[in-house]
């Protein structure tokens, strides 16, 4: 699979959203569909692997997110996707036309996923700088999708060169704002086209913010993939559903960002059929006084107006003060033929 799709690849993350209910993510599946995502993702990790039991004060979160107070293991005990819902999902997944991928967080994860056949890997944004972890997955030489959030040009620089040295060169970098909700005057979307500038590879956004309005402005950069997270219904409550959307706010966005792609076009100055014929309400010099043979043309008597049918403006003050070398009327068009 390459990572250079021909339209944006809209991605709904289920993260936590699933409520600890394997029907609630089968349906998520379903939902998203419905809504128009391309892929759904899951995140592949259990409480043990992604830290330990420990209530001392550096296990307590304290980094000014909607999870200040909260112990780390105990967040990540409520909020990982059972493994073995993992077969089941991905084949509901596939039952629906939508690709599934994952986010693993360790060595464990990524093998576990390979006997899923994962077509995708993707590195959340807290471990881009376990490289590591992101050696592991290169070595695997399938596509790559880097979030961003935390990291600085030197730890994304050496995120790719480790994949590169791999020799796997399909990787996605996102534009990620690594705050929850994260507000959209940190967004920094201008970010987008300077990953493609200076890393040379494919762009979008991971968008943590509030609605629909990242995406889209993401989409006019250059995004060729939108993750966003996605819930069946708000009520379902759990770690993420603040700064998710729910089934109708997803389908929303994924039209706003199809008529976003749309609008953007190509570079291209060539006229439409319709442009063309719009052209016909622009200006032109036209007779506006009746006029006979021998009589200097003047601003009195010719004058740019619309419609644009007669000579071009842009040849008024050339013919200004020469003669007509015929009579015309008040509405004729004019041409160089009927100047002396």
């Amino acid at each position: 699979m390459n990572l250079n799709f021909d339209k944006v690849f809209i991605v709904a993350e289920l993260s936590a959203n699933h409520g600890r209910d394997i029907n609630i993510a089968i349906e998520s599946i379903r939902g998203a569909k419905r809504a128009g995502a391309n892929a759904i993702k899951l995140q592949t990790y259990t409480p043990e692997t992604m830290t330990i039991n420990s209530k001392s004060r550096d296990f307590i979160i304290n980094n000014g997110s909607i999870w200040d107070g909260e112990n780390f293991y105990d967040l990540y005990k409520k909020a990982f996707t059972p493994w073995e819902w993992h077969e089941k999902l991905f084949e509901i997944a596939k039952e629906e036309g939508l690709i599934c991928f994952s986010t693993p967080f360790d060595k464990s994860s990524v093998d576990f996923l390979e006997k899923l056949n994962n077509p995708i890997y993707k590195i959340a944004s807290f471990e881009i700088t376990d490289i590591p972890l992101i050696d592991y997955v290169a070595s695997l030489k399938k596509p790559i999708i880097l979030s961003t959030g935390i990291a600085k040009k030197n730890d994304i620089e050496l995120a790719i060169k480790t994949i590169r040295k791999r020799g796997n060169n399909n990787i996605a970098l996102l534009k990620c704002t690594s705050s929850y909700p994260a507000p959209l005057d940190e967004a920094n979307l201008i970010m987008i086209k300077e990953f493609k500038d200076d890393f040379g590879v494919i762009t979008g956004l991971s968008d943590h913010t509030m609605g629909i309005i990242a995406p889209i402005v993401a989409t006019t950069l250059g995004a060729k993939i939108i993750e966003k997270h996605f819930i069946l219904d708000k009520s379902i409550g759990g770690p993420d559903s603040t700064f998710s959307l729910d089934e109708e706010e997803f389908k929303t966005m994924v039209n706003a960002v199809r008529f976003a792609e749309i609008s953007i076009g190509k570079k291209d100055y060539n006229l439409t059929q319709k442009q063309i014929k719009s052209r016909d309400f622009s200006r032109s010099i036209y007779i506006v006084k009746d006029v006979i043979k021998g009589q200097t043309i003047t601003n009195d008597n010719v004058r740019s107006i619309r419609p644009g049918f007669s000579l071009e403006p842009k040849y008024l003050n050339q013919i200004i003060g020469l003669k007509f070398n015929k009579n015309l009327k008040k509405g004729d068009r004019i041409s160089f033929d009927h100047i002396l």
